[in-house]
């Protein structure tokens, strides 16, 4: 299916509805990965709400936040259905820090692309094999990288259509969302945080801050990407 009959035909359409069409289009073909963040929360909530025949699968890092955990645990309990995890390769893990300490990703942005790509990218990779369409909670104003994607893409890299259901939300309308429906959340969105990654690579923003400015804070003139999320 080309992809101008797929914008065509998600046209117009609300978030769950979108969701529920698309995993019609790429049925049984369908992924999508979650970090629990508020974004995901709601994406899950219409997944498991609607019976859309879409995976859920997560990246579990080595490296989240308590707090994460905790909310993935609620997800579980609430849903009651399974959401597959994807750790990365336990001897890439062991060279990189043997080589270069547990906290080499402060020292270079290389460094830091390394870590992500052995912790995200390699994990995620296997998670997408076989899949058609993968479905993230990607917004247009967490950033100005992001502003200039598309709600639904072609990745010519992957050979997948990339669907971001909440692209045209604000933090705001997402933020209701959760409270109207209980969903549960992380408690670190109460806390200043509203983008949520690793917990050595994340802090809380301060009033009038970037959306992104507490992920990688210390980096000066990056993406402040992991690179999952941009088209070559």
């Amino acid at each position: 299916m080309e992809l101008k009959n797929i914008i065509e035909s998600l046209n117009n359409l609300p978030a769950d509805e979108s969701i529920k069409k698309i995993s019609a289009l790429f049925a049984g073909r369908t992924v999508f990965t979650t970090s629990f963040g508020i974004e995901d929360q709601v994406i899950t909530h219409m997944i498991s709400t609607s019976g859309a025949d879409i995976e859920i699968i997560t990246l579990d890092t080595g490296r989240l936040f308590p707090e994460t955990y905790h909310v993935f645990n609620e997800t579980f309990k609430k849903y009651k259905r399974p959401i597959k995890v994807y750790f990365p390769d336990y001897n890439d893990v062991e060279k990189m820090v043997s080589e270069k300490g547990p906290l080499s990703f402060y020292y270079s942005v290389e460094n830091r692309m390394e870590c992500c790509r052995i912790r995200k990218s390699v994990p995620l990779a296997r998670a997408l094999e076989g899949k058609r369409c993968w479905i993230s909670g990607v917004r247009a104003e967490q950033s100005q990288t992001r502003s200039k994607m598309e709600k639904i893409e072609y990745d010519k890299d992957k050979d997948m259509i990339k669907f971001y259901p909440l692209f045209d939300w604000s933090f705001e309308e997402v933020r209701q969302y959760v409270k109207e429906n209980n969903i549960p959340y992380n408690i670190l969105h109460d806390k200043g945080f509203v983008s949520i990654g690793c917990q050595p690579c994340t802090r809380a923003i301060r009033p009038g801050e970037d959306f992104r400015a507490g992920r990688w804070w210390w980096e000066k003139g990056s993406e402040k990407e992991c690179g999952i999320h941009l088209n070559k």
